[in-house]
C-alpha cells in the first residue's frame, strides 16, 4: 500500500511539472523566393520532430502556435523547389524569413526538350548525347553534318572543319565547356581539337545570339555543353567500344561519375581511337590512318546560391595525310587531276608516315558563381589553352624527322558574367573579358616560319537584355565592344617589302632594324576597335508554332594567317601569302525561322542573308618555283560578299512505330566586287530518314538514311596554265571544276538489353555508304587525288553501369 502511494505521488509531481512547462510560444515566418524576393504560396512547412504541418498563404506566411521551449526541426517543400531543412531553437516568440530556391532546373540534371533554346530568340538546332554516341569514333565535324545548313571543309576523311552557311575557321565561334577554342583554327586543314565523347550536347546557333562569347561569329556559333548532374548520392558510368571494317579500327571510351547529395560531383573520362589506312571502293588510301588519345577531368560543387566547376581536357591527335597528295610540283598536280586513281596505292597498314600532323591541346578552366538575393548571379572564370601543332613533310637527311611547321600557341582568359534576373519580364546579361595570347614559331625546323611570333591582347565588354513583352512575345537586344592588338616580329624579303607590296611606304614605322643580307626585320603592330550588336524577336503562336527574327552586326579582325602568312604551307602543298593591308570584316546578318515543335508533325523554315564588307578569302593566283619545284600560290585578298539561302527541316510521326525526318539546305554565295561566285561554297543538299522503333522489343531501332549532294555548278574560275618541262609545253591546270552529284545510304540499327540490376547493354550495328558508291566531294581539299571512303561496317557496344 505504501509503495502504491509513493508511485501516485511521483506521477502527480511529474504531471504537474509538465503542465507547468511554458508551451505558449508562437513561431511565425514567411517563405520567400531567393530569386526575386516574391512570396511563395502553397509551400508545405513541417516541424518534423513534433509532427506538425501547415502551408503558406498567398503572402507566403505561415504560423505555428503553442510551442514549447526547445529545438524545432523544420522542413520546407514546394513544387519545383529544392527541399530545405533547418534546425532552430525556440525560447520565445519567433519570426523567421526562409529563402527557398525556386529554380530547381539550375541544380539538377536537365532533360532537354526539342524546343530548348540557349536564348529564347536564338535560331538554333541541337545534337543530343544519344546522337553524339553514334559518332564516338568520328570527329566533331562529322557529327555536326546532321544539322541542316552545316557542312564541312575536309582534308581527307579525318581532318574535318565545320562550316555553317559556307563559313568556317575564324568566322565560327566554338565554345567548349564555356571556353572559346583557340587551336590554330585559321588553316583549312586545322580541325577543332575536341573529343565529342567528353560532352553531353551541342547547340548550333545560326542567328545573332552570340555576343556573350565574341563579336566575330559571322558564320555562327557551336556551343558544346557538359552534363548537369542531379544533386544526390550516386555512382554511375559507361563504356563504349566500337569497331569499323573500313580502316580496321575503332575506339574505346569510358567515363565514371560520382555525385553527392551535398552538391559535389566529379567525372573522369578517357578515350582512345586508332585507324589504319582507309579504303575507297576500289583501292586503299595509303597513309590515311589516325591515332587519338583523349582524357578529361571535371570536379565541382553545385548549389543554387554558389558553386564552382573545374575542368581539364587533354587531346592528342596524329593525322596521316594521304601520301598521294604530296606533290613536288604543279605537274604532279596536273597528273593527279587527270588520273582516276592515286599516284601511290599500297597494301593496308597501320603505320602513319610522312606527310602527317601531330597536335597536342591542353584546356583548363575554373569557374565559380555566386547568387545574390533579389538581384542575380555573378560568374567569374579563368581558362587557359596550350596548343602545339607540328606538320611533317617528306624530307631527307638530318631533317627527315623534323617538322616543317612547329607552332606553340598559349591562350589565357579571364572573364566575368553578371546575370540580373530578379525581374520576371526583364533580364540583363553583362560581362567583361581580358585575354592574352602568345604564338611561338618554334625554331629548328630548317624553314622560315609560316606564321611568325606574335602577342595578341583582347578586351571586350557586352550588355544583353531580354524583355518579355507578353506571355507569347520576347525581345532581345545587345551590344558589344572589343579591342584587339597584335604585336608581331617577322623578317621580310627586302624585294617583297620595298617593291612587291610597297610596305616601306605604307608601314615605315614597322621597320625594326637594318637589312641583313636579303631580309629586313620588322615589328608589325595593329590595333582594332570593334562594335557588334544583335536584335532578336520571338513570337509564340497556337499549335506549337513560333516565329524567330534575328539581326546581327558582327565584326572580325584579320587573323595572323591572313596578315602574316609567307611561304610554303607543306601539308597544304601550296604557297600562302598574307597581306598587312587586310582590314577587319564587317557583316550584317539577317535570319528568320518559322518553327512548329511537335512530335507528331514539326518543321522549321529558316531563310537567311549575310552581307560582308571586306570579306577575306584565300584564292589561287598563279604558280611559283622553289628549290622543291613549282607550287600553286594562294593569296589572301578582300572583296565584298553576300551569302543567302534557306534551311528546311521536317519531322513526321507516321504511326506508333514509324517516323520520318527530312532536311534541305540551299545556299548561294557571291563575290559582289567581281560579280563572280564565292570560292568553297557548299552545294545544295537534302536528306531523308525513315525510322522504325519498337520499345517492347528491347527498344529496337532501325533507320535508313538517304543523303544527296548536288554538283556545285557555281564556282569561280581560278584555273591556270603551267609549263611542263618534260613535255616542253604549257598544260592546263583545272583546280576549279567540281565533281558530279552523289547519293549515299546509311543503315542504322540498335537494341538495348537489361544486362544487370542497375545497368544496360546497348548493341548497335551500322552500314555507311551502303552501296559502296565511288564519289568525290568538292569541299574536300584532297579530291584531286582520291575518292571518298567506301562501304563501312560499324559495330558498337555500350555498357551503362
Amino acid at each position: 500500500m505504501i509503495k502504491l502511494f509513493c508511485y501516485c505521488v511521483i506521477a502527480i509531481c511529474f504531471t504537474t511539472n509538465v503542465i507547468a512547462q511554458d508551451c505558449t510560444y508562437t513561431f511565425k515566418g514567411k517563405i520567400i523566393d531567393f530569386h526575386n524576393n516574391t512570396p511563395i504560396y502553397g509551400a508545405s512547412v513541417q516541424i518534423k520532430n513534433l509532427n506538425k504541418y501547415t502551408s503558406t498563404n498567398q503572402k507566403g506566411e505561415f504560423e505555428f502556435k503553442d510551442l514549447c521551449k526547445g529545438e524545432l526541426v523544420i522542413e520546407v517543400q514546394h513544387i519545383a523547389c529544392e527541399t530545405k531543412n533547418s534546425t532552430i531553437t525556440i525560447n520565445q516568440n519567433l519570426y523567421k524569413e526562409i529563402l527557398l530556391e525556386h529554380h530547381l532546373e539550375e541544380l539538377n540534371e536537365v532533360v532537354v526538350k526539342t524546343n530548348f533554346k540557349t536564348e529564347a530568340t536564338s535560331i538554333e538546332q541541337s545534337i543530343k548525347k544519344n546522337v553524339l554516341e553514334g559518332y564516338s569514333d568520328k570527329s566533331l565535324g562529322d557529327a555536326l553534318k546532321n544539322v541542316s545548313g552545316v557542312s564541312s571543309l575536309n582534308t581527307g576523311n579525318t581532318i574535318v572543319k565545320p562550316m555553317i552557311h559556307g563559313l568556317h575557321s575564324s568566322r565560327l565561334l566554338i565554345i567548349n565547356n564555356n571556353v572559346r577554342m583557340f587551336d590554330q583554327e585559321w588553316g583549312d586543314e586545322h580541325a577543332p581539337n575536341i573529343d565529342i565523347n567528353a560532352n553531353n550536347s551541342i547547340e548550333v546557333i545560326k542567328g545573332a545570339n552570340t555576343l556573350k562569347y565574341g563579336s566575330d561569329a559571322i558564320g555562327g556559333m557551336i556551343l558544346i555543353k557538359p552534363k548537369k548532374y542531379a544533386i544526390k548520392d550516386s555512382l554511375f558510368g559507361s563504356t563504349l567500344v566500337s569497331f569499323n571494317s573500313n580502316g580496321l579500327g575503332g575506339n574505346i571510351n569510358s567515363e565514371i561519375v560520382k555525385t553527392y547529395k551535398s552538391g559535389f560531383y566529379g567525372k573522369i573520362q578517357m578515350n582512345y581511337k586508332q585507324f589504319g589506312d582507309f579504303k575507297a571502293p576500289d583501292y586503299y588510301l595509303t597513309n590515311s590512318g589516325t591515332i587519338s588519345k583523349n582524357a578529361s577531368f571535371r570536379f565541382g560543387y553545385n548549389s543554387f546560391e554558389k558553386g564552382f566547376d573545374a575542368y581539364y581536357s587533354y587531346v592528342n591527335n596524329e593525322f596521316a595525310i594521304l601520301q598521294s597528295s604530296h606533290i613536288g610540283n604543279v605537274n604532279d598536280l596536273v597528273n593527279a587531276i587527270n588520273s582516276q586513281e592515286p599516284r601511290v596505292i599500297e597494301d593496308f597498314s597501320y603505320e602513319i608516315t610522312f606527310p602527317k600532323q601531330s597536335i597536342l591541346h591542353h584546356l583548363g578552366k575554373i569557374e565559380a558563381y555566386k547568387r545574390f538575393k533579389g538581384f542575380g548571379k555573378l560568374t567569374v572564370q579563368y581558362d587557359f589553352q596550350i596548343n602545339r601543332r607540328k606538320e611533317f613533310d617528306l624530307r631527307r637527311g638530318d631533317l627527315s624527322n623534323t617538322p616543317v611547321i612547329d607552332l606553340r600557341l598559349f591562350t589565357n582568359s579571364l572573364q566575368t558574367d553578371l546575370q540580373i534576373d530578379y525581374s520576371d519580364i526583364l533580364k540583363i546579361n553583362t560581362g567583361i573579358l581580358a585575354r592574352y595570347q602568345q604564338n611561338d614559331a618554334v625554331s629548328g625546323t630548317g624553314t622560315s616560319p609560316l606564321i611568325p611570333d606574335y602577342d595578341k591582347y583582347d578586351f571586350g565588354t557586352y550588355v544583353i537584355g531580354n524583355y518579355e513583352i507578353n506571355e507569347s512575345t520576347e525581345l532581345s537586344a545587345g551590344v558589344r565592344y572589343d579591342f584587339s592588338r597584335i604585336d608581331a616580329q617577322k623578317e621580310y624579303n627586302v624585294t617583297d617589302w620595298r617593291e612587291t607590296y610597297n610596305y616601306d611606304e605604307l608601314f615605315p614605322e614597322f621597320e625594326a632594324g637594318e637589312v641583313d643580307g636579303t631580309d629586313i626585320p620588322t615589328n608589325p603592330n595593329f590595333s582594332y576597335h570593334n562594335i557588334s550588336a544583335s536584335l532578336g524577336l520571338s513570337k509564340q503562336f497556337e499549335n506549337n508554332m513560333s516565329l524567330l527574327v534575328n539581326y546581327g552586326l558582327a565584326s572580325r579582325v584579320p587573323n595572323p594567317s591572313e596578315l602574316f602568312s609567307d611561304g610554303l604551307h607543306h601539308s597544304a602543298a601550296r604557297i600562302e601569302i598574307g597581306l598587312l593591308t587586310m582590314e577587319k570584316e564587317t557583316a550584317n546578318k539577317f535570319a528568320i525561322s518559322l518553327e512548329k515543335n511537335s512530335d507528331n508533325f514539326g518543321f522549321s523554315v529558316s531563310p537567311y542573308f549575310k552581307h560582308i564588307r571586306n570579306y577575306i578569302q584565300l584564292i589561287p593566283v598563279g604558280i611559283t618555283t622553289t628549290i622543291r619545284g613549282a607550287f600553286p600560290v594562294w593569296q589572301y585578298n578582300q572583296i565584298n560578299a553576300q551569302i543567302f539561302g534557306v534551311d528546311l527541316d521536317v519531322n513526321k510521326k507516321i504511326n506508333s512505330k514509324f517516323d520520318y525526318k527530312g532536311s534541305l539546305s540551299l545556299l548561294r554565295g557571291d563575290n559582289t566586287s567581281e560579280d563572280i561566285p564565292l570560292i568553297h561554297m557548299p552545294a545544295a543538299n537534302f536528306s531523308n530518314r525513315i525510322s522504325y522503333t519498337n520499345n517492347a522489343l528491347n527498344k529496337l531501332k532501325i533507320s535508313l538514311t538517304h543523303k544527296s549532294v548536288l554538283q556545285q555548278k557555281r564556282y569561280p574560275d581560278y584555273n591556270f596554265y603551267t609549263f611542263n618541262a618534260i613535255a616542253q609545253e604549257n598544260v592546263f591546270v583545272d583546280i576549279s571544276s567540281t565533281p558530279p552529284a552523289y547519293s549515299l545510304f546509311i543503315l542504322n540499327t540498335s537494341a538495348v538489353f537489361k544486362a544487370f540490376n542497375k545497368g544496360s547493354l546497348e548493341l548497335e550495328f551500322n552500314i555507311e555508304n551502303l552501296f559502296d558508291v565511288s564519289y568525290r566531294e568538292h569541299l574536300n581539299r584532297l579530291r584531286y587525288f582520291a575518292d571518298e571512303l567506301g562501304r563501312n561496317f560499324n559495330f558498337k557496344i555500350k555498357i551503362k553501369y
